[in-house]
């Protein structure tokens, strides 16, 4: 109980503090306006968006914690991924401490997503420097975890990625709460508790297991055993940029979400960048949609759906549009935890965004999306009689 008080204090102090900022700045942008002071409005507008993004780093990295976030897992070459990091690393922990790589893997690769990877060993190291404010040494090791050693998971060998610095330390009643959210013994303001969360809930959430030791005055080591893949590496597709390079073609989108306010966005941005929009709040309505439009010999170009829709689901609309087009584009926007997408979510075409996102990021996704779909498809498809 202490552990969920915790918790929930935490969530609704940081988030009040966050509305507080919003509220305050819509408030200022509405009183200047009336008064006809238009010259600040834009500051506090920025200032209520820099707050949001803030408040979206909070859910997502509860999300993380309690193993619900949305996850793009795919072979990955642990050793190659520190390689890639090495110089961020340097700049954040600064000249003081010492970085030291040691691979001893032979597996190597495991599966999960990459960016999250990233984002873990970097949390780690940021921690890692601040328990040795005077300087010292992060050593970064990776080793193997045989099937006969891995501690009751028959069958599973593990890649280890070991992050140790000669700081500090913990005692063991702070080294049993490190992964608690919202646990910290940094100064007010100079943390939120939610980093070591994080970490323990990406890595459980992909297969894994963390293992922390530390000992006062002799530093600390985390482990993070992911499991093994044992197919081979191979590079990643490019995502669709997130800069649009010239005029979007022009397309039919059906666009399906159940929560009004951010569909009626979302159309009218679609909308102003020249595209038709049919909408939908939920896959019935969707479907039902669509069998109007077929009745006119009008196709849509590309699927925007929530995935936690009431009753069928947005993977589940997906499925019934392509029975009849298999080639249609989807996108799939989602910010409900109980529908996190597993590994095996997305067929080829299908892409997915996490909410809350950028207006315009969303904006150059769709551009990129019809782009490719225009590119792609046949002659007479909707694209043709547009």
């Amino acid at each position: 109980m202490e552990a969920i008080g915790q918790l929930t204090g935490g969530v609704a102090h940081d988030f009040n503090n966050m509305l507080a900022g919003i509220v305050g700045n819509l408030q200022l942008a509405s009183l200047h306006l009336k008064a006809g002071r238009t010259e600040q409005i834009a500051r506090y507008l920025e200032g209520a968006e820099r707050t949001v993004d803030r408040a979206a780093t909070l859910t997502h990295r509860l999300l993380a914690f309690s193993r619900r976030q949305t996850l793009d897992p795919r072979p990955t070459d642990v050793e190659q991924l520190v390689d890639s990091m090495l110089d961020l690393m340097t700049r954040t922990v600064g000249p003081a401490i010492g970085i030291e790589v040691a691979y001893g893997s032979a597996f190597r690769s495991t599966y999960c997503d990459a960016n999250q990877l990233e984002n873990a060993l970097l949390n780690l190291a940021i921690n890692a420097r601040d328990a040795m404010p005077g300087g010292g040494r992060l050593l970064i090791r990776t080793s193997d975890i045989a099937a006969t050693a891995s501690g009751g998971a028959e069958g599973q060998d593990f890649v280890r990625i070991s992050i140790a610095d000669n700081g500090s330390g913990m005692p063991p009643e702070v080294a049993g709460r490190a992964f608690e959210p919202f646990f910290t013994t940094k100064p007010l303001g100079q943390g939120t508790g939610l980093g070591l969360s994080m970490v323990f809930g990406f890595v459980s959430q992909s297969g894994g297991r963390v293992h922390l030791d530390s000992t006062p005055g002799a530093g600390t080591t985390i482990h993070l055993d992911l499991p093994r893949h044992h197919g081979s590496v191979v590079a990643a597709a490019p995502l669709p940029a997130l800069a649009t390079p010239g005029p979007a073609p022009r397309a039919t989108i059906l666009l399906v979400d159940d929560e009004t306010a951010l569909r009626e966005v979302l159309a009218e941005l679609l909308r102003g960048a020249g595209h038709e929009v049919v909408e939908a709040e939920d896959g019935p309505a969707a479907l039902a949609q669509l069998a109007r439009m077929r009745e006119t010999l009008a196709e849509i170009d590309l699927l925007v759906t929530d995935v936690g829709l009431p009753g069928m689901n947005g993977r589940q609309l997906a499925d019934a549009v392509r029975e009849t087009a298999p080639a249609t584009a989807v996108l799939f926007i989602t910010g409900y935890a109980e529908s996190t997408p597993g590994k095996d979510f997305l067929d080829p075409g299908m892409h997915i965004m996490v909410k809350p996102f950028h207006l315009d990021a969303f904006a150059a996704r769709v551009a990129a999306l019809v782009g490719e779909q225009r590119q792609a498809a046949p002659a007479g498809t909707a694209q043709d009689r547009l």
